[in-house]
């Protein structure tokens, strides 16, 4: 077990000056930039594939550091992983000339004075932990998604952001891609009549063999790795899975493994139900019920804990069913064409990465939508790319397109289909109050308990 992760006293006083201060948490940047040429210091913590491809020795064009890079100077690099860390230094050398600081544990770059953004890109189950620290440590916050690995977590983060005044984006890049925009539109204009329904098509997660138990690489601090989730062994099997080298419980593989994410329904959930409940008006609730139609796990699963501890244990196959109160529906399955199907009385929209098709977005050739009507969406802003959204949000002390806030509200259908997905029926669930009606076991499901010595420290 490494020592309690605390953090120190120096963090706590900025904490509570961020408290305090609401917007201006501390000196430095904290109020934005000083001139157009002053350009934030940044830290990554968690450099793997989404922060950058090369960062795992696989030269790719993966990740967001990259991008990043155009608004920032990384000045320190942080991961559980020697390996990624030091190829993570070794390509902020080449960006910049100069050598990060490098580091497993991320509480020094939170006690850093000179680090005003965090750019996490941990697995999931890290992120709460990480960004409720680094805001109370006065630092502003590059979340890749998902938010949070639970609905409780998600309200902490929102609690903490509205008390400090930090500034936090989540890496659902889709909310600044202009065909998504260009579908909310479309929805909130009323050109496809009255809303109806949302299908939100993500794939299904992957299966495995039996994975033995073997010793982590040597460059790994599994223990450190596993963080605030319950302590077990480190599982290891070479072949070509289709995606990556391997089937693993760790790095890429992590996604497929309840005990650190929810598998497809918060990996792809993320993007395309947050895309759907933006388009469908919902961001300030949630379902009130949940209906798992169909799911098909690769591992038994018994009151809603996998059996099988050697074998990936998300859902492989889902139709779940989200319902709101005034009879809107947003639908979550496996199969169909990746994307975003949104249905109205008098017409219907696809849109994807790739793509928006259907009459309503046709006839915009001939009924154009007003001019503004994007920029209104897009927070009555122009439009622009996800990174520069969040660097200009920093600099004017704003929120950014994608907000903690409205990501919550998503996330959290996402996290209620997963337990439905996990027990294997309905669950109700009261948006105003935030939790599961009438099922103690269903809410019991709501929060994980941290391992010990990695609980979140608010103060």
């Amino acid at each position: 077990m490494t020592k309690s992760h605390k953090i120190t006293r120096r963090s706590t006083l900025l904490g509570s000056m961020a408290a305090a201060a609401v917007i201006l948490p501390r000196g430095s940047r904290a109020a934005g930039f000083r001139e157009a040429n002053d350009r934030p210091v940044a830290a990554a913590i968690g450099t793997g594939s989404r922060w950058c491809q090369k960062a795992t020795g696989i030269n790719g064009p993966w990740g967001s550091a990259p991008d990043f890079r155009r608004f920032t100077d990384y000045a320190a690099v942080c991961d559980a992983d020697a390996s990624r860390r030091e190829l993570a230094a070794g390509i902020v050398r080449e960006w910049t000339g100069s050598a990060p600081s490098i580091h497993s544990d991320y509480r020094a770059i939170l006690d850093n004075p000179k680090i005003d953004i965090v750019h996490i890109s941990t697995p999931d189950h890290w992120h709460a932990k990480m960004a409720v620290e680094a805001m109370l440590a006065g630092k502003d916050v590059y979340l890749e998604k998902p938010m949070t690995l639970t609905i409780p977590e998600g309200r902490l983060i929102c609690d903490v952001c509205r008390s400090t005044g930090r500034i936090v984006q989540i890496g659902t890049q889709q909310r600044s891609e202009r065909q998504f925009i260009e579908a909310v539109a479309l929805a909130h204009s009323g050109r496809l009549g009255q809303l109806k329904k949302a299908t939100c098509s993500i794939g299904g997660a992957p299966q495995s063999p039996a994975l033995p138990v073997v010793s982590a690489p040597a460059t790994l601090d599994w223990n450190l790795w596993q963080g605030p989730a319950q302590e077990t062994e480190f599982r290891w099997l070479a072949g070509d899975n289709g995606e990556t080298r391997s089937w693993s419980r760790c790095h890429y593989e992590f996604r497929w493994w309840y005990e650190y994410s929810g598998g497809k329904l918060t990996d792809w959930g993320a993007h395309h139900v947050d895309i759907a409940t933006w388009a469908l008006g919902k961001t300030d609730t949630g379902p009130v019920r949940v209906i798992p139609e169909h799911v098909k796990h690769p591992v038994e699963f018994r009151d809603g804990f996998p059996v099988d501890p050697a074998r990936y244990n998300t859902a492989t196959e889902f139709l779940i069913r989200a319902q709101f109160a005034d009879g809107i529906e947003i639908e979550i399955r496996h199969d169909g064409d990746n994307g975003i199907l949104l249905e109205g009385t008098e017409g219907r929209i696809f849109v994807n990465r790739g793509r928006i098709t259907g009459k309503p977005h046709e006839d915009l050739k001939q009924n154009p939508l007003p001019e503004g009507t994007l920029e209104k969406i897009y927070g009555e802003r122009p439009l622009t790319d996800h990174f520069t959204n969040f660097f200009e949000a920093v600099r004017d002390r704003r929120q950014p397109i994608s907000d903690v806030f409205s990501h919550h509200r998503a996330l959290s259908t996402c996290h209620l289909a997963g337990i439905a997905a996990r027990l294997g029926r309905s669950i109700n669930w009261n948006p105003e109050t935030e939790q599961i009606t009438d099922d103690p076991a269903a809410a019991g499901l709501l929060a994980r308990e941290p391992r010990k010595g990695f609980e979140i420290q608010q103060g």
